[in-house]
């Protein structure tokens, strides 16, 4: 039996121990994320990436629509990489500097990217939000909706509108944004309705808090880690089909170009001997993937709830 002058003893230590302290779901999943290789990996690619699309034209002589009149149509012979000349990635077949114009091309289709991303993200956000809350015959015609979208086919949709208002990069930019969001609208609308009978959306609702305020204050806060994860699969999509836009000829208009337009040219003429025309283009594009997909999986892994 302890006595009186121990139990205070013991009761005057257990004060002066520190309060064990709680980690959030965004400090876990940092910890986790940090710890998964392949994610950092992807991060350290993406810096790369961003870093030689807005600074790497600074370190080049040439401007990306500069031509080489003594190259032009020479390219096979003297349009091969030189460090003495200051052509880094060499030319294309124009005799136009393939590093300035290659960082310009990785520059651009980071901003369809990214940007379609985040149209994407807000329209189908807002959509699946109010579609999963509001419910009923509103929820019903909402998703009859997307569901009806959804069975159009994507890239005819892109390809009619740039050839209807231009070809143009704010249209290329609308195009891919307006017309991706509806998956993102499925899985929020899904998240959504299992937040709604959630006990603080109750008190929400009890206290007459207002529809919109609830969806803005309450519903969206808790789908962020969900929409993150979605966002930063997306965007290596956007990438994707504006590459293949380009490709075809419809994106990107010169002097301006991406890394669609620019895989184009280098296919075209590789049959000439011109290989860097397509490898240097090639490989920002393939580790702008590559990146985007393993900051995505380590998202998605660190933001689990079951490893929490």
């Amino acid at each position: 039996m302890l006595s009186t002058i121990d139990m205070a003893a013991l009761a005057d230590r257990l004060a002066k121990l520190d309060e064990v302290k709680g980690r959030s779901l965004w400090a876990d999943a940092r910890i986790r994320f940090a710890r998964n290789k392949a994610a950092v990996v992807g991060v350290v690619l993406l810096i790369f990436c961003f870093g030689f699309a807005f600074f790497g034209q600074m370190l080049s002589p040439y401007t990306y629509d500069y031509t080489d009149f003594t190259i032009m149509g020479h390219a096979a012979e003297l349009g091969a990489p030189s460090w003495s000349k200051g052509y880094y990635f060499g030319t294309d077949d124009l005799g136009r500097d393939l590093f300035a114009r290659t960082a310009m091309g990785t520059r651009i289709s980071l901003f369809v990217g990214v940007i379609g991303s985040v149209i994407a993200v807000v329209v189908g956000t807002l959509y699946g939000a109010v579609s999963g809350y509001v419910g009923g015959r509103t929820d019903s015609i909402m998703m009859r909706i997307v569901d009806i979208l959804l069975a159009v086919p994507f890239m005819f949709v892109i390809i009619l509108l740039l050839v209807m208002f231009g070809k143009s990069l704010s249209m290329l930019f609308l195009g891919i944004g307006l017309l991706s969001w509806l998956g993102m609208a499925r899985i929020v609308r899904g998240q959504t309705l299992t937040l709604k009978n959630k006990e603080f959306i109750e008190a929400a609702r009890a206290s007459g808090v207002s529809t919109w305020r609830i969806i803005l204050r309450h519903i969206v806060p808790n789908l962020l880690g969900i929409v993150a994860v979605y966002a930063t699969l997306l965007i290596p999509e956007m990438i994707v089909t504006e590459s293949f836009i380009s490709f075809l000829g419809l994106g990107v208009q010169e002097p301006q170009t991406s890394l669609g337009a620019l895989i184009s040219e280098g296919a075209r003429t590789i049959r000439y001997g011109t290989l860097w025309q397509l490898g240097f283009p090639l490989f920002f594009f393939i580790t702008t993937m590559f990146a985007f997909y393993f900051v995505g999986d380590g998202l998605r892994d660190a933001l689990d709830p079951k490893d929490r």
